[in-house]
């Protein structure tokens, strides 16, 4: 457990967070079209006209990145549902072109895992923690705005509109920014393993929204503040380490923090409001009609397991079984 607590005039608190991580699937076709993923390619140059939301165009689901999806679950030994459903989360956005994001709210294709951080003495993490994780759900990516190029105009790059992610939720168990970046540093390498995500965050492949709040040990959870699409391990622990800090200066004085979403600058280190936190309800989702729900079969589990390599913690216990120090055990499986 981490003994990482904010000071302040009334105390000690607790930092309780949880991340909400958004890993771009290995595929070289989208979600629900046929059009290529490369990144670096020429702005709106991979853009069917499903991608585009051309009228009368329907989605097709891509086989492969359902089965990525079923991997990653496999891989944090998480419950995957035969039964799966795509919702519509309806909100508009000039770089989402149909006006509703395709994603799956009620019935998502992966349900409730775990993964084990390791103990580090110098990070401040005094043993391994294993880290709940609610669910992963697929869903479609939006494009890409562009606000540097022109002084009186925005552009839209919708290259990346319709790119499949996996969004993996964690539960609220992480009480520190070392856990935190523990927790993310080995996410991405269970990912790279099973070859689902190339967690390149500099490339925007693989980001973190960063649920933050804090609470006098042992009290009941505060109100939570979203930071989004947090781009590397070392910003998402400065996230926490700023956010956690606002929230109780807020609270001290008297304050009380709002439910929001919040952006972070990594130039500053800083987070600023960015709306105010929407609920379930006002997205109005509701079963896509345009996709069957999906259903999975014995032999399609079958052949996602088989295919998964040895994974990391597997790797690290076979090396420590053969006498490697556990400092070599871990470069080895880096």
């Amino acid at each position: 457990m981490s003994d990482y607590r904010i000071k302040g005039e009334t105390g000690e608190w607790e930092v309780v967070i949880g991340l909400e991580v958004h890993a771009q699937v290995t595929s070289n076709a989208k979600l629900f079209s046929g059009a290529a993923t490369a990144f670096g390619a020429e702005p709106n140059t991979q853009v069917s006209l499903v991608d585009a939301a051309m009228p009368g165009m329907l989605p097709v689901p891509n086989r492969e990145c359902i089965r990525q999806a079923v991997r990653t679950g496999m891989a944090i030994d998480a419950q995957i549902n035969k039964w799966s459903r795509f919702d519509r989360k309806n909100y508009f956005y000039a770089d989402l072109p149909q006006g509703y994001q395709i994603s799956q709210l009620y019935h998502p294709l992966v349900g409730e895992g775990s993964l084990t951080i390791e103990a580090d003495e110098k990070a401040g993490i005094a043993a391994d923690k294993v880290i709940g994780i609610e669910r992963i759900h697929v869903e479609q990516d939006a494009g890409k705005l562009m606000h540097d190029q022109h002084p009186t105009m925005s552009f839209v790059d919708l290259n990346r509109s319709g790119v499949a992610l996996m969004e993996i939720v964690s539960k609220p168990d992480m009480r520190s920014p070392a856990e935190a970046g523990a927790y993310v540093r080995k996410l991405r390498a269970i990912l790279r393993y099973v070859g689902s995500c190339d967690g390149n965050m500099e490339e925007g492949s693989m980001r973190a929204d960063v649920n933050v709040s804090v609470r006098k040990p042992g009290d009941e959870f505060g109100t939570r503040t979203e930071t989004k699409n947090v781009n590397s391990v070392r910003f998402v622990m400065q996230t926490i380490e700023y956010e956690a800090k606002r929230q109780v200066e807020v609270l001290e004085a008297g304050g009380t923090v709002d439910q929001e979403t919040r952006l972070f600058n990594p130039d500053t280190g800083t987070t600023r409001t960015m709306r105010s936190k929407e609920d379930a309800h006002d997205y109005r989702y509701f079963p896509d009609p345009d996709l069957l729900p999906l259903e999975l079969d014995d032999a399609f589990l079958a052949e996602c397991r088989e295919s998964l390599p040895e994974l990391p913690d597997a790797k690290r216990a076979r090396y420590l079984g053969l006498g490697i120090s556990a400092y070599n055990a871990d470069v080895l499986t880096a």
